[in-house]
């Protein structure tokens, strides 16, 4: 019995195909100037609001941003009424997982759908195929309506890197396929993953994910992984080394290892984070999905299950009454599952205050996790863990541009409502940053210099509701 292996995800890996990144636009026609007129103005920039406030979007970018008392609106420029709304940057998917070529375009369409409906303007993709790539460059041509995307490799694990020449050599092909980006999965031995890092630098790839066992969260901190994705490994390197080494060997249960966590440590490893310029991606909402004493039948029932996949439903529920019985096989009672995850909420505060950089991220779609609507759960959830809302949003915004430029080497100049910045923007009813369910209260979302009113957004998810209508759910 390896009783913490359930926990962890996994994944196959594949070889990626080269493809040339250039987007071909020639067919996409222009888009028409944007004024959001007399909007009170979000930019992210740090915690204010600029009120009565014109922006005009041209070309796909924000072309300036002056009080409407002295602004000039370009004839012809579509009006878009703010008074009274609020305009922020658009949100970010930071551990998103999109199908490969086998599943049908509709699908794909409807996840992109979901994304931009519900204020998501990027993802980051988590496990990589080569039609990835070819929607990479179709959503920023314009041709497929969805956000920005940043490609993961295929996973690099410990069957596919078991290893150093090869995990090597997967980072070399991976790099020149032209992902943006390795994925890490568990199982990676130290060998693999130490010959996985020195290929990265060689070859100026960034690689993020999960924490294997072998490595540990001191080697990957010192070895500076871009991401930590779901908080893998901080709650291990919390307990004592007795413990932990049993964790490592499988031998400890969850309840043992929970148990025996010591929060006190969570600020210097906080700290060391911060240090290190790792970002996290806590996927918070998912482990409470995971942990939660909820029935699946209950869960499927949530409102936003109307523009889920039917056999997501279907998998998910089974996937919810597995883990129910094997936490009852493993001994996880609801105490046990209730202290877990309010370990997890202190820590992510803990990072959040320490000044550890942090995305905003679900792992949609998994485990009830509505591309889009999950992102909203996520937010809730990281308020009531005692973050501020600005802290909140700044992990799905400015911080996301920073980890572009920074960690990717792409176009950083988005996440912020400034001149020159890509046209990614949200128009919400009411300020976020006194409720950050707001963020929720779209008057319509702008993609790319795209203008798309609430009503076109509800159009398409009621299309999409109809087509899921009437198939067997939970």
């Amino acid at each position: 019995m390896k009783p913490l292996r359930f926990v962890r995800l996994a994944a196959l890996a594949a070889i990626a195909l080269p493809l040339a990144r250039l987007v071909d636009a020639q067919n996409t026609p222009p888009l028409p100037v944007v004024a959001f007129v007399d909007v009170n103005v979000i930019p992210m920039d740090r915690e204010r609001v600029l009120e009565g406030q014109t922006v005009i979007v041209r070309d796909g970018r924000i072309a300036s941003i002056e009080p409407s008392a002295r602004a000039r609106i370009p004839s012809g420029a579509v009006r878009v009424d703010g008074r009274g709304k609020y305009l922020m940057p658009g949100l970010a998917e930071m551990h998103a997982h999109i199908p490969g070529a086998q599943a049908p375009e509709q699908v794909i369409r409807d996840i992109f759908t979901l994304y931009v409906a519900n204020g998501v303007t990027t993802i980051r993709g988590m496990l990589g195929a080569p039609n990835q790539l070819t929607l990479r460059a179709k959503t920023a041509s314009g041709e497929m309506l969805g956000p920005t995307i940043y490609v993961g490799a295929p996973s690099l694990n410990g069957n596919s890197a078991s290893d150093p020449a090869t995990a090597a050599r997967l980072v070399r092909e991976h790099k020149a396929a032209g992902y943006d980006f390795l994925k890490l999965h568990p199982g990676i031995p130290r060998t693999s993953y130490d010959s996985i890092v020195a290929a990265a630098r060689a070859v100026g790839i960034t690689y993020a994910g999960h924490i294997s066992q072998a490595v540990g969260l001191e080697h990957t901190l010192a070895s500076r992984q871009s991401t930590i994705d779901h908080l893998d490994g901080y709650l291990e390197a919390a307990v004592p080394e007795a413990v932990r080494m049993r964790v490592m060997a499988d031998q400890a249960n969850l309840g043992e290892m929970v148990n025996a966590v010591d929060a006190s440590r969570f600020a210097a490893l906080a700290a060391d984070t911060r240090k290190a310029g790792t970002w996290n991606v806590p996927t918070a909402f998912l482990w409470e999905s995971f942990f939660s004493p909820e029935a699946p039948e209950d869960m499927a029932k949530r409102a936003e299950m109307k523009y889920a996949q039917p056999q997501w439903i279907t998998g998910w529920s089974n996937q919810k009454r597995n883990r129910i019985q094997q936490d009852q096989m493993n001994g996880v009672s609801a105490e046990v599952s209730a202290r877990y995850l309010s370990l997890r909420r202190t820590l992510l505060k803990t990072l959040a205050d320490s000044g550890a950089k942090l995305l905003m991220g679900t792992d949609s779609p998994q485990m009830f996790n509505v591309p889009g609507f999950a992102l909203h759960h996520e937010i809730e959830l990281m308020q009531e863990a005692g973050l501020t809302p600005y802290q909140v949003l700044e992990s799905g915004t400015r911080n996301v541009a920073e980890y572009a430029a920074n960690d990717l080497k792409l176009d950083g100049q988005f996440g912020t409502v400034a001149v020159g910045n890509r046209a990614d923007l949200i128009l919400l009813e009411a300020n976020p940053l006194t409720d950050v369910r707001n963020v929720a209260r779209r008057a319509g979302v702008m993609v790319r210099g795209r203008w798309l009113p609430s009503a076109e957004l509800d159009r398409l998810l009621a299309e999409m509701a109809a087509r899921n209508s009437g198939a067997p759910r939970g």
